[in-house]
Formats: structure tokens, C-alpha cells, sequence
């Protein structure tokens, strides 16, 4: 059984355009499945910082596409884009393209020892959750398992060790995280999943969706918080972002946003899919699939772009 994503994974390491570095291994059947770490800019871990995520929930395999995709864009361009080697040069981008490759390889939702890794991590909802969808922990049979938040699987254990050496530091920083699933729209949300309270930094948010919105006046995307579609428990960037603001508090701003494809538009122009496995959530027909790949990328060259200014999401004056 082949193993595409992890081939292209490997591949953008041997093009040395990234530092890279294997998290951690998951040992199963036999095989080794790596989480990979991907990093480009200075060494200088306080500059504005942005990360891009993906592969959480291994159904959801057109997440690590996307981000696989904008990547090795990048890798292209490096070897003659001098302006994206100036820019990288006060900016940093990290990126983990699929945080779940036992999920991604046997085509589960969960990890190999069936926990969602979206519900898995120690924090616990303040409203109320939507049954099951919230989070439980009745049994690994049943979907949305959170397995024991207080040791958390290898793959968040590897995410959170990440992020705290690579994200935090950082003067200002942003992560998305790329899923698909729900709904017919597009749907780019930040925090909180736990609750339907505004988080800390809800103004910040709200800057970035005017800045986006008049930046790109016919985007496809429907920006708000995520608790306005459901409340979860064990989300795993709330309790990143807790865990930043604990140290940090208003000291430094860090934005958590996850983008959420509406995966039910393609069943609805292609009712077929539901017959697969992966059809409920990815894009099977190849010009939709094509059309993905371009989708997000105006997206992530955004927040690439605000995170390189991120003074203005803050109000503050711009110098040029």
C-alpha cells in the first residue's frame, strides 16, 4: 500500500529549501509512521511567525494536500524568488502537514489508537457540547472518543512540544489549521471552541477579517468564532492558545484560526461519493480536486502577508 503523503513529505525535505525534523514515530503494524516538522526563515525565533497545520483528522486528507500544495509551491519558487527570500528573512513560517499519518494511511478519522485528536487535549467545554460531536469518553468504538486529556496522544504531545519552541517565542504569531466536513461553505474560524465567550484577542481576530474581507471583497469564506457552529471539549488549539496567554498574556499576540472546508458541497454536486470512504470529505472528481488546490492559496499568502505586518491588526501605527 502506497503512501502518498508521506512520499511528497519526504520530498520537500530533500529539497533543502526547509529545516525539517522528525517529531516523533508511531511504531504500528509493523510500520513507522512519522510526524515531520517543516521550518523557513531566520533563526531568530522572535520574528512574526505563522503556521500552517493540517492532517489532524486522517479522513480529511485534501487538509495536508492543500498545505502539501502551498509548500512545495514554495520550494519551487525558492530557487529563484529573491523577493521570498527577503521576506523570509523578517518572517517565519513552521508547518506540520499531517499531524496524524496513521489516520491519513488507514483512512480513519481517529488515530491508530482511535482517539480524535481534535477532542484529546485537557481542556473542557464551559457550555454545553452537541452529544457525541462535543467529545466523550464512553468508549474508543464510538466517533469523537477524547481517549485520557491528561496524557495526550504522541501526535498533540509532538504539536504542542512544537509550537511551544517554534510559535511561542515569536513577537507575534498566527497558526491555521486545515479540516474539512461541514457544511456547503467555507468556513474560517477562531477561538473559542470551548465556549461562546469571546476569547482575549476577539478584536485582533475581527481586524483580520475587515483587513481580509476588504483585501478580498468576493472571498468564499464565512469568518467567525468557532462556537458559533458547535462547542467542543479537547480542543487542541484552545489549549494551545491557553497555554500561550498563561505565560504571556497580552504581552504577545498569538491568533489560532482553523479553516474548515465545506466538504458537503462537493456530496451535493456529486451525491456518489458518500459510496466511499474518503467521498464525505474530500473533493473525488479531479477538476474539483484541481480547484482546491488553488483555492486557499490567496489565503495563506495573506496571513502570511498580515502576520509580516501584524502591527495593523493591533491598531498600531504602520512605519514604513
Amino acid at each position: 500500500m502506497t503512501f502518498v503523503e508521506l512520499d511528497r513529505i519526504r520530498a520537500l525535505q530533500e529539497s533543502g529549501v526547509f529545516k525539517t525534523k522528525d517529531l516523533t514515530n508511531i511504531r504500528y503494524r509493523d510500520k513507522d509512521f512519522p510526524v515531520v516538522s517543516f521550518s523557513l526563515g531566520e533563526d531568530n525565533k522572535s520574528l512574526p511567525t505563522l503556521g500552517i497545520f493540517a492532517g489532524v483528522h486522517g479522513l480529511e486528507k485534501i487538509g495536508t494536500h492543500v498545505v502539501l500544495d502551498f509548500l512545495e509551491s514554495i520550494a519551487e519558487q525558492w530557487r529563484w524568488n529573491q523577493a521570498m527570500k527577503k521576506f523570509f528573512q523578517e518572517t517565519r513560517l513552521i508547518s506540520i502537514p499531517m499531524i496524524n499519518p496513521t489516520g491519513v494511511y488507514y483512512n480513519q478519522r481517529s488515530n491508530y489508537n482511535h482517539v480524535d485528536l481534535m477532542r484529546n487535549a485537557p481542556v473542557e467545554a464551559l457550555d454545553k457540547t452537541p452529544g457525541l460531536v462535543g467529545g466523550q469518553t464512553i468508549s474508543s468504538s464510538l466517533p469523537w472518543y477524547r481517549g485520557n486529556p491528561e496524557e495526550m496522544e504522541l501526535e498533540n504531545q509532538a504539536v504542542v512540544e512544537f509550537c511551544e519552541k517554534e510559535l511561542f517565542p515569536a513577537q507575534f504569531a498566527m497558526s491555521i489549521d486545515v479540516h474539512s466536513g461541514f457544511g456547503l461553505r467555507d468556513r474560517l474560524w477562531y477561538p473559542y471552541a470551548k465556549t461562546k465567550e469571546n476569547f482575549p484577542f476577539h478584536h485582533e481576530s475581527e481586524n483580520f477579517a475587515k483587513l481580509f474581507n476588504k483585501a478580498h471583497p468576493h472571498n468564499i469564506y464565512k469568518i467567525e468564532p468557532q462556537s458559533q457552529s458547535y462547542v467542543t471539549h479537547g480542543d487542541l488549539w484552545d489549549y494551545l492558545f491557553d497555554r500561550h496567554h498563561s505565560q504571556y498574556g497580552d504581552s504577545k499576540l498569538y491568533l489560532p484560526w482553523c479553516l474548515e472546508m465545506g466538504s458537503w458541497l462537493w456530496v451535493k454536486k456529486n451525491p456518489r461519493q458518500l459510496f466511499s470512504a474518503l467521498g464525505a470529505f474530500n473533493p473525488i472528481k479531479p477538476h474539483r480536486y484541481r480547484r482546491i488546490m488553488r483555492r486557499h492559496k490567496p489565503l495563506f499568502r495573506f496571513m502570511l502577508e498580515s502576520t509580516h505586518s501584524y502591527k495593523v491588526l493591533k491598531n498600531e501605527p504602520i512605519i514604513a
